[in-house]
């Protein structure tokens, strides 16, 4: 095969796949991820990774993005979320795409002689390769589902429904709401619910010895199984904060509800949080 004609087409059927999810994430918002994390081994925290590293670097992300597995799926989508604009999209995955194919292509051309002797190897084992490799990925998969169900068994917490919380906004109960989504997030949905508050979530753990203890807190964020908000309500549980409570189904459960949305509330717009 030749080197260059090889590296063009793998080049331009990656750029093609990333600009068909860049496209579904500028249209379809954070549905699109939430689609991914379903079919994730880690499916709480892939999102949060990626929100992290484009937070970081950017759009400098879509140069290493598909070196780094789980980043490699989140990135292209993530960008049509938050509205990359598109030659500034097609530029960094343009030279990221390139470096990629590049890499793997070069190396097989360079050593393809020992990749012949490694695959003479691989036939001559035969069907014990073939065992011994469904039984090495098998393995990886069972520990990966037995490692998420025990952290999800930490984290069974009692959730408020969308529809409780909505009877104590109206009933005018004196409650906390903090919106914990990523900043990444507020530029895809900017509304949240009425009277919540943004803070990042460390920063909301900090605070654990300023938090009123005599309210009730509800948490929520955008994450597969509330995981965010229901780990740190456990975490802020155990430091003797006992009024609070994750929302079930997060965001998108109050909002696919059609219950009332407002601007963001700052936290110093809260007083009754800083004393």
């Amino acid at each position: 095969m030749n080197l260059g004609l090889g590296i063009f087409f793998a080049t331009v059927a990656a750029i093609a796949s990333d600009s068909m999810w860049y496209e579904l994430g500028r249209r379809k918002g954070v549905r699109v991820l939430q689609l991914l994390c379903r079919i994730s081994l880690e499916p709480d925290s892939c999102v949060r990774r990626t929100q992290v590293s484009f937070g970081k670097n950017g759009p400098r992300v879509l140069l290493v993005a598909k070196f780094v597995p789980g980043l490699n799926a989140m990135a292209a989508p993530l960008a049509g979320i938050i509205r990359m604009g598109w030659r500034r999209f097609l530029l960094f995955d343009v030279c990221g795409a390139l470096l990629w194919v590049s890499t793997f292509s070069v190396t097989g051309f360079i050593f393809s002689g020992e990749l012949e002797h490694v695959l003479d190897n691989a036939a001559y084992m035969g069907k014990w390769l073939f065992f011994l490799l469904i039984a090495g990925f098998g393995s990886y998969i069972g520990w990966k589902f037995y490692n998420r169900q025990r952290f999800l068994g930490k984290l069974k917490i009692a959730r408020i429904t969308p529809e409780e919380l909505k009877d104590k906004i109206d009933s005018g109960e004196d409650i906390i709401i903090v919106d914990l989504r990523h900043a990444l997030d507020f530029e895809a949905q900017p509304e949240t619910i009425p009277g919540a508050l943004h803070m990042d979530a460390a920063d909301f753990e900090e605070a654990s010895e300023v938090i009123p203890r005599d309210r009730e807190i509800v948490l929520f964020c955008a994450c597969p199984n509330e995981v965010t908000a229901a780990r740190l309500a456990l975490l802020l549980r155990n430091k003797g904060i006992t009024k609070i409570r994750p929302l079930a189904e997060g965001y998108e459960g109050w909002r696919s509800r059609g219950f009332p949305m407002s601007r963001l509330v700052e936290p110093n717009d809260v007083p009754a949080v800083q004393a």
